[in-house]
Formats: structure tokens, C-alpha cells, sequence
């Protein structure tokens, strides 16, 4: 169950319930995509340090290894991981696109090439469903396409019928399972506003949990991206979740928010803390940069992380270029600190009535290069 707590123009606080906790909207989804985030967290840094609500586990990856049966036969995600918040899981849908060379679509699934072996792997959307009742997770995915932007017209609109066809046999699928999950629809449609429209319309006519835009930030401009959000969101109901996939930096979270979405994922906090970029309310940190050599300040002086309370850019540089695992850890630690953080302040500004100011304060300023 979904309930707005507050409303700014298009900007929308709420709360989504589920098995394992509540789950205060605007949010973002720590992204653990084969059972733990990349740099050494663990469930409990998450649960004691970084404010995490959901941790995101990747349906694909888990399938591949250790198999989704051994999960199941451990208790599931939340016990096999330590994590006991809610836990949202892709469909697999997402390697349709970035698995592209060793892949094949037809209208009963995708056959893969496994990234770790070469092995023939088989999905559709039944397939989805049964690997993700096996996982246990709270919320899971509906098993789409996502394809390449730009692509032709053609293509795209014979995609989304796809899509939605696949859709209807995912609710079918996990009826049969008699599961409880919550099943999110996914939209699709390239960059194209009236198919984007059109599939919205069309999904939202199934009344699933919840409702997420698929098939950006995959390489297109971020304002091309803002515009598909601004046309689709009038058309996503307004009483259900919407999570908006893939995104994004923090300037792409403020916008989307104060374009009217909830929820959101992305490797990016984690990915660039492993290479030196850190995020802070003055702009982005590239510790990699000489200048931070003898630097005794944190990363960010506003920062309550741990490891801004502790360490200045100086040593964590150090131990950046010396290759020492303690860098990641630490680095992931802040950037996952701050967008959690992020969110919480957007949380707080739609309540107070005051988001506008909030964004137009920020959201030119965290993405910059410091």
C-alpha cells in the first residue's frame, strides 16, 4: 500500500509499505546487485550507517550465481544477506539491452550467453517471476525490453507491445505462485512521447502496485530524459509509487522529483567513490587530483559520515593511490552516506513545503566539478 504524505506542485512525499518495513518516498535503493554493494558494505553498514531503506538485487546476476534455488533454500535474500529491509528486485529485463551482444529476443523470452561462462541461459517472463519468488524479495520487476536510444519508431512501438504483453503473462505467472510480491509494471517507449503515452495508458489499466520508467539514462541527453518523465507523469497513477530506473547523479534526482517521481536506482555513488568521485553539496570531488595531496579537510566538512568525521582527503587519497581496499570502502561509505542524506533532506523540504527553494538552490550545484 502507497500513501502520499505531502504534495509540492509535481513533487510527492509518501510511504510504501511492505512486508519488511516502510519505505518514506522520495527514495533512493542501494544497489547490491549480486547480494552486496561493490567496495565492501555490508547489510549492516547499510542498517547502522548510511540510511538505507531498500537494497536492489539483480534478478539476472542472482539467477547466474549462486542460482536462485540455493537462495531460496537459504531462507531467501533477506536471510542469505543479513539485510532485513525491503528488497527490490529487477526482472533481468535490463540485460534484453546491455547484454546485447550475446543475446537473442523472441516473443517467448531472451536466450543469453551467460556473462560468467558462456552457458546458454533462457528468460521470459515466467521464468522472471519464479527466479524472483525464489529470491523473496518485497517488490519485484516486471520482465521487459529495454532498447538502445535512439532506435527506429517502428522497432520501438513492436517493443512495447511486447512489453506489455510479457507484462500480462508476469501477473499470470505469479498468480499461479500465489505470491504475495508487489509486481511493478515498467514502461517503455524510447524517447518517443506519444508511444510513451500510449503504454503508460495502457499499463496503468492493469492496477499493479506500483509503476516505473524503464529505458533511460542510457545514453541519451539528461534533458531528453527530463522531457519523456514531464509527458509520462501526468499519466502514471497518482495513488501508486513511481520509480524512475537507472538514475542518476544528484542533480538528476532533484529534477525528478520535482518532476513527480518516488523512487530511484543507480550503481553511480558506488561505482565513482571506487574511482575517486565523491559527492558533496559544494559539487563533485575527483580525489584523484593533486591538489587534495596534503588536504587535511573531510570530504566534505558538512558531511556526518563516518568517514568524513574521521579522515581527511589527504589520507583517503593516499589510500586511493596506493590501491589499498580500505579506499573503497570508505569512499563507497560517503557517497551512499550522501545520497541517502539527499534524499532525506527532499523528504523533509516536500513536507515543509519549501522543495522549490531546496532545488533551485541545489540543483545546479551537485553536479559540478569542484
Amino acid at each position: 500500500m502507497f500513501n502520499l504524505t505531502a504534495t509540492e506542485n509535481r513533487a510527492r512525499a509518501g510511504v510504501l509499505q511492505t512486508p519488511h518495513g516502510d519505505i518514506q518516498t522520495p527514495c533512493f535503493m542501494n544497489v547490491a546487485t549480486g547480494g552486496a554493494i561493490k567496495g565492501a558494505v555490508s547489510a549492516h553498514d547499510m542498517a547502522d550507517q548510511l540510511h538505507t531503506q531498500v537494497m536492489l538485487c539483480n534478478t539476472y546476476h542472482l539467477h547466474v550465481r549462486p542460482g536462485d534455488e540455493l537462495v531460496r533454500d537459504m531462507g531467501g535474500l533477506h536471510n542469505f544477506t543479513g539485510w532485513q529491509g525491503p528488497i527490490l528486485t529487477d526482472s533481468g529485463g535490463f540485460q534484453v539491452f546491455s547484454l546485447a551482444k550475446l543475446r537473442n529476443i523472441k516473443e517467448e523470452g531472451v536466450t543469453f550467453a551467460s556473462h560468467v561462462n558462456g552457458a546458454r541461459i533462457f528468460m521470459g517472463p515466467e521464468e522472471s517471476m519464479r527466479i524472483q519468488h525464489n529470491l523473496g524479495s518485497d517488490i519485484i520487476m516486471a520482465f521487459d525490453e529495454c532498447v538502445a536510444n535512439p532506435a527506429e519508431y517502428a522497432y520501438v512501438e513492436a517493443s512495447c507491445a511486447r512489453t506489455t504483453r510479457w507484462l500480462i503473462r508476469c501477473m499470470e505467472e505469479l498468480a499461479r505462485l500465489e505470491s504475495s510480491q508487489a509486481l511493478f509494471g515498467i514502461n517503455q517507449g524510447g524517447t518517443y512521447e506519444d508511444l510513451r503515452v500510449a503504454h503508460m495508458q495502457e499499463i496503468a489499466a492493469l492496477d499493479l502496485p506500483g509503476y516505473a520508467i524503464g529505458g533511460l539514462a542510457v545514453g541519451e541527453p539528461k534533458e531528453e530524459m527530463y522531457r519523456i518523465v514531464a509527458a509520462v507523469e501526468p499519466h502514471m497513477p497518482q495513488h501508486k509509487p513511481r520509480y524512475l530506473m537507472g538514475v542518476g547523479t544528484p542533480g538528476n534526482l532533484l529534477e525528478a522529483v520535482r518532476l513527480g517521481i518516488d523512487m530511484f536506482d543507480c550503481v553511480m555513488p558506488s561505482r565513482n567513490a571506487r574511482h575517486g568521485h565523491l559527492f558533496t553539496w559544494q559539487g563533485v570531488v575527483n580525489l584523484n587530483n593533486k591538489k587534495y595531496a596534503q588536504d587535511k579537510q573531510p570530504i566534505d566538512p558538512t558531511c556526518a559520515c563516518s568517514t568524513c568525521t574521521r579522515y581527511s582527503r589527504a589520507y583517503l587519497r593516499h589510500l586511493l593511490k596506493s590501491g589499498e581496499g580500505l579506499a573503497q570502502r570508505l569512499l563507497v561509505m560517503h557517497n551512499l552516506h550522501f545520497y541517502n542524506t539527499l534524499m532525506q533532506h527532499m523528504r523533509q523540504h516536500i513536507a515543509q513545503g519549501t522543495f522549490a527553494q531546496f532545488h533551485a538552490q541545489h540543483v545546479d550545484v551537485l553536479d559540478r566539478r569542484v
